[in-house]
């Protein structure tokens, strides 16, 4: 980044607003979204996928934000309210909630990402802003955006879009552009079958990140013309960007790390296994993912809860945890827990073994039971005796789902349980 004034780019950060895309269904989660949106699933023991894009924009200084919702955000709203109401109205700060509300004609759900803004151009005129930064709210990283808001200024783009490098197998799931040498973006296509490669590198491809950051008339102006065009899906990688790049400057840029100039972390947690991947990757000794930066806080709601408690200390019934994480609220009671993530008030009875799982809020696992390579619920209540993870086609038949990957996910409809379905 040529530019690296903090008060010039804390000018343009003060000048942003900030539009969270929260809406999505998540649908390759299964039914780990049956009751919440993607944004809402939780992730890293006591956080919600959410509070990375809100906490990014938090630390960059940009505190002026609009969540978009759609799809179950019931869990999502009470989340935000609880947890990110400290801003303060009287300094201009804000984070709100728009919820697809027929703002426009009668029209009732957000038909693509595009058309969630251009529903809420009347909201977005009356804050004023010089630039706008479009967000999807279901990935998982740290990202300062005053570094690429001023990338954006500085090379006089009328749109910016971020952007990493995957893996050519990868690139097929992701929108993927080609970029001349001063950065701009001279091809886009998305989720081609056959995606470009970097030049000189062939096993590698340039992706999407879905962020954006626009000049504010730009973006009203390409957003009225896709709603007046026919067979437009209304979406900004599938039509906005293929119709912009060959007119006008558009730019990538590159998430880096912005001292080591290595590719920065970032997951799209949108399946099983990679969820699963992605919140077992935290309790290594050096995590590409530090949740204890304190340069770089995720904030959240901090729920009051005591803390975790190991009981019993028995040959054959002792409480223990090993090359785990366990939150607040926890008991393990002459259990053993290891290589897992145990989120709040989780509660793991005697002779119990757990093994490389992700435990979600508020589940207890009866005595004897033995959960492997799995995924539990909310609300889960294993009874005693439980076998999860030995066999996939025994789990099949116990109704539960085994991802590709062999990681098995348990509901407690799975379980034939009522259980609260604000998730």
């Amino acid at each position: 980044m040529p530019h690296t004034n903090p008060r010039f780019i804390s000018r343009l950060t003060r000048n942003t607003l900030a539009l969270i895309l929260a809406g999505g269904r998540g649908s390759r989660l299964k039914q780990l979204t049956a009751w919440r949106s993607k944004p809402a699933v939780p992730f890293g023991g006591k956080f919600r996928i959410i509070d990375f894009p809100l906490s990014n924009c938090i630390n960059s200084g940009i505190r002026r934000i609009g969540v978009l919702t759609q799809y179950k955000a019931h869990s999502l709203i009470l989340h935000i309210q609880k947890g990110w109401s400290f801003l303060r109205g009287e300094f201009g700060e804000f984070i709100e909630l728009w919820p697809a509300q027929q703002r426009v004609a009668e029209t009732a759900w957000y038909a693509g990402t595009a058309d969630a803004v251009f529903q809420n151009l009347d909201i977005i005129r009356d804050h004023n802003p010089e630039y706008v930064l479009i967000l999807a709210g279901d990935h998982v990283y740290k990202m300062d955006y005053g570094a690429m808001i001023a990338y954006h200024v500085e090379t006089g783009a009328d749109m910016t879009v971020g952007c990493l490098e995957v893996e050519l197998e990868r690139a097929r799931e992701f929108g993927v552009m080609s970029v001349d040498s001063d950065g701009r973006v001279r091809r886009f296509a998305e989720k081609p079958a056959n995606p470009e490669t970097i030049p000189g590198r062939p096993d590698r491809c340039l992706a999407s990140m879905g962020i954006y950051v626009f000049n504010r008339g730009f973006l009203f102006e390409q957003l009225f013309k896709d709603s007046h065009t026919p067979g437009s899906s209304h979406d900004f990688g599938k039509d906005i960007i293929p119709n912009v790049i060959k007119l006008y400057r558009v730019m990538a840029y590159s998430f880096r790390d912005l001292r080591s100039g290595e590719q920065a972390y970032w997951r799209d947690v949108g399946t099983l296994d990679a969820f699963w991947e992605a919140n077992l990757e935290l309790i290594g000794v050096t995590p590409p993912l530090n949740l204890y930066d304190e340069h770089w806080p995720i904030w959240t709601y901090q729920e009051q809860l005591p803390p975790a408690k190991f009981v019993f200390d028995d040959d054959d019934r002792r409480g223990m945890a090993v090359d785990s994480m366990v939150s607040g609220g926890c008991i393990i009671s002459g259990a053993t827990v290891r290589h897992s993530l145990l989120f709040s008030n989780v509660r793991v009875n005697s002779y119990t073994q757990v093994t490389d799982s992700v435990i979600l809020p508020d589940v207890e696992i009866g005595r004897h039971c033995i959960v492997r390579k799995a995924i539990l619920d909310r609300y889960c209540k294993l009874p005693a005796g439980t076998q999860i993870g030995l066999d996939p086609e025994a789990d099949r038949r116990a109704g539960f789902y085994v991802s590709e990957g062999g990681v098995t996910l348990v509901t407690p409809e799975m379980l034939g349980q009522e259980a609260n379905q604000v998730r």
